[in-house]
């Protein structure tokens, strides 16, 4: 039995049980390693080696790779950081890549990337974007307007988490899948007023669980997912929606991810 596969279709549903009834918890993206756990039936559960997540998959979406030759699928450096993007097969078959995707042994020259020894052409070239503030912002207004999904992780469908982790990823750093999770790294910044663009704001409800973030924009402003993609005013209490008047979320606590 192969303990590695990589996934090759945009994006393929992880869920806590193998059926297509269970909720969907995240998304695996293309490109990404997985670790094969077991199997039964048409189902696979796995461990997404880029954020440790586990759960079950559909087995119809991946290819398998053999022990010996995962090293160029390990650590992959080269993320897609359009919200969008295509590519053109083995098959000359054109396929929709997201936003996160990971492309192995990425040949900038020429446009292309390797999985199992096949070539796919990307059809745009990609942008390589350092971690800083300005970069975050920039590539998290891509997805201003696209709509909430519970698990998600593309402009087809993202959560609040979804969106800061593939934001961040697009810049070279890995955080963990879940808001909770993700409340755990970085520096603490103490008051509002210390922070910077693109720090994490953390958001949690009346029981002091952590169940929200965004990133922060600067100028009392912050760009999250919550119903879409959208951009409202924060202050100490936490979000502020116009529409509707009112907070929509209890500010906890803001983390600072990327250097001072």
């Amino acid at each position: 039995m192969f303990k590695y596969a990589i996934i090759t279709i945009a994006c393929l549903p992880l869920r806590f049980e193998p059926s297509e009834k269970s909720e969907m918890e995240t998304q695996v993206l293309f490109g990404e390693l997985v670790e094969v756990i077991e199997s039964t039936g048409n189902w696979t559960k796995i461990k997404n080696l880029t954020d440790q997540y586990v759960g079950w998959v559909d087995n119809k979406n991946f290819i398998y790779i053999d022990e010996k030759n995962i090293q160029p699928y390990l650590n992959v450096k080269t993320v897609l950081t359009s919200m969008i993007g295509f590519a053109i097969n083995p098959n000359n078959e054109k396929i929709l890549l997201p936003g996160g995707a990971l492309l192995p042994n990425y040949d900038p020259l020429n446009n292309t990337f390797v999985i199992d020894d096949k070539i796919y052409h990307l059809l745009e070239p990609n942008s390589k974007y350092t971690p800083e503030a300005e970069n975050i912002i920039t590539l998290a207004k891509q997805y201003l307007n696209c709509p909430y999904l519970w698990g998600g992780k593309t402009a087809l469908g993202i959560d609040c988490s979804g969106l800061t982790q593939v934001v961040y990823k697009m810049v070279g750093i890995q955080l963990p899948r879940n808001a909770s999770q993700q409340a755990e790294k970085g520096k603490l910044v103490s008051f509002i007023e210390e922070a910077k663009p693109g720090d994490l704001m953390f958001f949690d409800n009346a029981e002091g669980k952590i169940i929200h973030v965004g990133i922060y924009l600067g100028n009392h402003k912050i760009i999250h997912a919550s119903g879409k993609v959208r951009i409202d005013s924060i202050d100490n209490h936490g979000i502020y929606c116009e529409e509707v008047k009112k907070y929509s979320h209890t500010l906890r606590l803001i983390k600072r991810i990327l250097n001072d």
